[in-house]
């Protein structure tokens, strides 16, 4: 199930094309019960390693933001998202192949039993406190996330 007005999607991929983006990521900021949001560690080996970062991935040839969000998230966690709900912004930046990268995000509720991580070497419920490890951007991103849940 997705509440995210169509509309709102054909206007987020006409800001790609319009704004010369060439690789588009979608992001997923999921809360539990007491507000803590999920974070992933990356690598230090890997891009960015070291960094934490919401769940996310890139959109393939013919997927709708909808679907990435899904699949990414099930693909990095193991988790089902079972609803989206609201947008909560963009941030741009410059991929490891050098690639001009947008990443949208969106709240999802998720269900699963438990973690397993494929692309990641750890995971964190991080409560307001801790989510000061992430980017400026993504930082950003949760507190949209915070002021909308209030």
């Amino acid at each position: 199930m997705s509440s995210v007005d169509t509309a709102l999607l054909d206007d987020l991929a006409c800001a790609v094309e319009r704004d010369g983006i060439t690789k588009t990521v979608v992001g997923a900021v999921i809360a539990d019960t007491d507000g803590k949001a999920l974070l992933l560690h990356r690598p230090t080996d890997d891009y960015l390693g070291g960094l934490w970062e919401l769940p996310s991935g890139g959109v393939d040839d013919g997927e709708t933001l909808i679907e990435v969000l899904r699949r990414e998230v099930a693909e990095e966690t193991g988790l089902t998202v079972t609803a989206i709900g609201g947008y909560l912004g963009h941030f741009d930046y410059r991929s490891g192949s050098g690639r001009t990268t947008r990443q949208f995000n969106f709240t999802a509720t998720v269900t699963g039993e438990a973690l397993t991580l494929t692309e990641h070497d750890a995971h964190l419920w991080a409560d307001r406190t801790q989510q000061n490890q992430v980017s400026s951007a993504v930082q950003t991103v949760l507190d949209t996330r915070r002021d909308q849940a209030v």
